[in-house]
């Protein structure tokens, strides 16, 4: 019997010699999509053993499998099969629902991924990276703004001053000087004092959500290799853009200052104000205008090191600002109690009435927001004008619009809560003066953006039955001779049409950021013109104007109520049952696909443990067997299989063959982040791996073509593939066959014979490359 060939492989991981290792070994690698998959569905086979990983993210064999070398083969010839499981990576108990709550800082760290391609431009790159931190840092001030303006304006200075407030509310009667005489805590002051105590607590409770997960996610180092050359490709093939550490340490340090400065802000002004007038204490006087000074200058800090550089990607940064991750939130947290310390000054002869100074803080920061936006848009043009692609989502106005709407989502978030919560402590609606005006205009304008929406759900709704009844007509056509069912005709024209809706997103976001900025300005003018709420602002007018305003005004602080319990209940629900994670899934998993390089509050980066998990596998694999491997991703998981194809050394990656199935790599990723996944990296993608293969499905709604440009090589996209695979009943399929859409591919038999001429694609003689840069 003849003895199988050896051969040697490539260089070993850790600089090792090379050892022979038999030819023809295979392996297929799959990596599942959004909603997870269990090891044994992936598989198809009840019996599977975790070979190497954690209860977090692990690879699968099958049990008869798991005890073969690493350059054996399969039964019947097949490529032996493994299964990367990470959904636990983007999945747990209800309690993680509550990220959800963190969605506006999500959004803007999504603008900071949407910028246009170009080439060279580093500066303006670079400026763009900044708008969009400063624009992620107003969104944390927002919050924390808004937290105060809840706990100190409507709590502690309003509705404990109020007597008869204060006698509905039991809990605040000890805060009330109405209720509880001339006791301690009834000054001012010292009310303020310690309701900043809550959003301290909130900031602090960020703070330390996002080191937990820092540790869990940014702190896994990928595998050292030297940087290739710089190219036109994506930048997911540096070494370190997977390791975004020190980058979110420095955020975090920033963003928790800033969070912390802005409660001393809303402690120190009122006092301030107090301490100002004429006759006032001197050295009180003189220690608020001290403690001013230090709070700018340590506001003047954040912003410096918020604008510092980004992320450093050539190489992975193992290094850490210690002195500045510690220095920072520290000196801030020094300066809040001082200031809390100040305010709780006895203070003869200050009572609170009316408002706390928030308005011209609330339109500030509005204002700014605008402005950041506004030249984020302009910066954004002018890099597509560089190198225009006609597939990028709005013309590369996607960031700036992603931007806009993350910065209204706070917006109407805060204004929402502090109407609801004004509403509560204040029945009648005439016991206090209610929250900042211009939070409640924020909050009158859901109503209207409600409407708008509801018109265009309608207007899709309509394009989409004209459209199905045209596929109608292709679906008779595509089954000449058989026996027409209209039902199952209207199916399956309704699933095509269906699907074409997530083409119609640039329209979705186009309408919204148009209608967002239209009703902003109102509210921003609104608020600045009268100084009254809408209800009050529309007195003396028409009367349906008048009834307008004031349903809005009712409806707005409603919505946010309800808003908020279907908010975290949809979440809960998302994260139990898997049909309803699969409906936002992949808009959640594509939210948390992308490093934390704008917002260190957002949810926490999968991918940096993902793509690491997922290029150690593939290299060591290859470097101890010198096999064939097939790297097979379906969803979402097609995205990570690029991505860890891309991390890869060349000569691992000229091993690796790439099937990917159900991908929204150009449908979503290439359109809405055309410099990371756009035209020039799907090609050099294309170029760097040995082969790859493509499946896509008319009905499949998230998955499409890559359109991969250029000639070279065989072509990447499979023709569409039928579905559902038997009109009628046919001796294969002598039971009605489902409309698959975006699940089950493998099952169709195209499946089976594309990997098949992957691998023989990736033939067995491989040339062996000289270790000049062994891999560490």
């Amino acid at each position: 019997m003849e003895r199988p060939r050896q051969r040697l492989t490539g260089p070993q991981t850790d600089g090792s010699a090379l050892r022979p290792a038999p030819a023809g070994a295979e392996l297929e690698l799959l990596v599942h999509g959004v909603g997870g998959a269990t090891p044994e569905k992936m598989l198809d086979d009840p019996r599977t053993v975790r070979i190497t990983g954690d209860d977090t993210a692990a690879i699968f064999r099958r049990a008869a499998d798991a005890g073969k070398p690493a350059a054996a083969q399969g039964p019947r010839g097949e490529p032996v099969r493994e299964a990367y499981v990470w959904c636990n990576l983007t999945s747990g108990d209800g309690t993680r629902a509550l990220w959800l709550l963190l969605l506006p800082f999500m959004v803007v760290n999504l603008a900071h991924w949407m910028r246009p391609a170009t080439h060279g431009r580093r500066r303006t790159v670079r400026f763009y990276g900044v708008l969009v931190r400063l624009a992620a840092l107003t969104l944390t001030v927002l919050f924390t703004a808004a937290a105060c303006e809840v706990a100190l304006d409507l709590v502690a200075w309003q509705c404990a001053g109020v007597p008869d407030c204060a006698r509905r509310h039991t809990w605040l009667g000890f805060l009330s000087p109405a209720v509880a005489g001339d006791a301690w805590w009834t000054r001012p002051g010292r009310r303020l004092a310690l309701a900043a105590l809550v959003p301290a607590a909130l900031t602090a409770l960020l703070w330390y959500l996002s080191h937990r997960t820092w540790n869990a996610y940014e702190s896994h180092r990928p595998m050292s290799r030297d940087p290739g050359p710089q190219t036109d490709g994506s930048a997911l093939a540096r070494p370190g853009f997977w390791y975004g550490r020190r980058l979110v340490a420095r955020l975090r340090a920033a963003h928790t200052a800033a969070g912390l400065l802005t409660v001393a802000a809303a402690v120190a002004v009122p006092t301030a104000r107090f301490d100002h007038r004429p006759g006032g204490p001197a050295a009180l006087d003189l220690l608020g205008r001290l403690l001013g000074a230090a709070l700018l200058c340590c506001a003047a800090a954040v912003v410096c090191v918020v604008c510092r550089r980004g992320r450093t990607e050539r190489r992975p940064d193992h290094r850490l600002d210690r002195h500045l991750v510690r220095g920072l939130p520290l000196g801030a947290l020094v300066l809040l109690l001082l200031t809390l310390v100040h305010a709780g000054w006895s203070r003869p002869g200050w009572r609170s009435a009316g408002r706390l100074p928030g308005d011209a803080a609330f339109g500030t920061l509005m204002l700014a927001q605008g402005l950041l936006v506004v030249v984020l848009a302009v910066v954004a043009r002018d890099l597509y004008r560089r190198r225009p692609d006609p597939r990028a989502a709005g013309r590369g106005l996607g960031g700036p619009a992603v931007a806009l709407l993350a910065c209204a989502l706070g917006g109407v978030m805060s204004g929402g809560v502090a109407q609801r919560v004004a509403d509560w402590l204040d029945g009648t609606r005439v016991l206090l003066d209610g929250p900042p005006v211009l939070l409640t205009w924020q909050a009158s304008v859901i109503p209207p953006l409600l409407a708008v929406l509801l018109l265009l759900a309608a207007h899709l709704a309509r394009r989409t039955a004209r459209l199905a009844r045209t596929e109608r007509d292709r679906v008779r056509h595509e089954h000449p001779g058989e026996p027409e069912d209209p039902a199952r005709t209207r199916r399956i024209a309704h699933a095509r049409a269906t699907a074409t809706l997530t083409d119609r997103a640039p329209l979705v976001i186009g309408v919204l950021c148009a209608t967002t900025l239209s009703l902003g300005t109102v509210a921003l003018a609104g608020a600045l013109a009268t100084g009254e709420p809408p209800e009050g602002a529309a007195r003396g007018t028409y009367g349906v104007v008048r009834a307008v305003a004031e349903t809005s005004q009712a409806l707005g602080s409603w919505l946010v109520g309800i808003g908020f319990l279907l908010f975290v209940t949809w979440g809960r629900r998302a994260y139990r049952d898997a049909s309803a994670r699969r409906t936002i899934g992949i808009l959640w998993d594509v939210g948390t696909f992308w490093p934390r390089a704008a917002h260190p509050f957002a949810p926490p980066c999968y991918a940096e443990r993902a793509v690491p998990d997922l290029t150690w596998r593939m290299a060591t694999w290859t470097a101890r067997t010198g096999g064939r491997l097939v790297l097979s991703g379906h969803s979402q998981g097609s995205v990570l299989a690029a991505s860890a194809a891309w991390q890869l050394g060349p000569s691992a990656r000229g091993r690796v063959a790439l099937l990917t199935y159900g991908s929204p790599l150009e449908r979503l990723y290439g359109r809405w982040f055309p410099a990371h996944f756009g035209p020039p990296a799907l090609a050099a993608l294309h170029r760097d791996v040995a082969c790859w293969r493509n499946l896509h499905r008319p009905t499949d709604p998230i998955g499409g073509p890559v359109r991969v440009p250029g000639g070279r090589g065989p072509e990447v996209d499979h023709e569409p593939l039928r579905d559902p695979l038997a009109y009628g009943r046919t001796p294969e399929h002598p039971l009605p066959a489902p409309v698959l859409g975006h699940s089950d591919y493998q099952a169709d038999p195209a499946f089976a014979r594309e990997r098949a001429r992957l691998l023989a694609r990736l033939r067995p003689d491989l040339p062996t490359q000289r270790p000049e840069h062994p891999e560490r």
